[in-house]
C-alpha cells in the first residue's frame, strides 16, 4: 500500500514540475507601445511558417499578417508577442519582417506571471 502511495506522490511531483516549466517566465521585462501593452506597436508579415513549442506561442504560415503588442527585452529579446485574428502568443522576431511601425516610442515595463500562461477563450490554462 505504501509503495502505491509513493508512486502516486512521485507522479504528482512530476506533474507539478511539468506545469511549472510550461509557465516559466521567459523574461522579466518587455517593451510595449503603452504602459498597459494594449496599443499595437507594429504590423509584421511572416517570412516563414512557424509552429510554437506550446500553447503560449502563436502559430502562423508564411505571408500572414501579425499585429505586434510587445517585445520581450533584456533576458530574451528574440521573442515578440502578437495576434493573428483571434490567436495570440509569442513568436521569434526572426520569423517576421516589419511592414509598418505604429508607435514612435517604446515603453519598458515589468512582465506579469499571467504574460506566460495560455489563454483559451476567457480562461487561463495551465499545461
Amino acid at each position: 500500500m505504501s509503495r502505491i502511495l509513493d508512486q502516486r506522490i512521485l507522479l504528482l511531483a512530476i506533474s507539478f514540475l511539468t506545469s511549472l516549466q510550461s509557465t516559466k517566465v521567459l523574461s522579466e521585462w518587455k517593451k510595449c507601445g503603452d504602459r498597459e501593452c494594449e496599443t499595437a506597436m507594429s504590423r509584421v508579415q511572416a517570412t516563414t511558417d512557424y509552429l510554437g513549442p506550446d500553447c503560449r506561442y502563436l502559430n502562423f504560415k508564411s505571408g500572414e499578417e501579425i499585429m505586434v503588442y510587445s517585445k520581450l527585452s533584456r533576458k530574451n529579446e528574440n521573442l515578440w508577442t502578437g495576434s493573428k485574428g483571434k490567436d495570440f502568443g509569442y513568436f521569434p522576431k526572426d520569423a517576421v519582417k516589419v511592414e509598418e511601425v505604429l508607435i514612435a516610442e517604446e515603453v519598458e515595463v515589468l512582465t506579469k506571471e499571467t504574460d506566460f500562461l495560455c489563454l483559451h477563450g476567457d480562461k487561463y490554462a495551465f499545461e
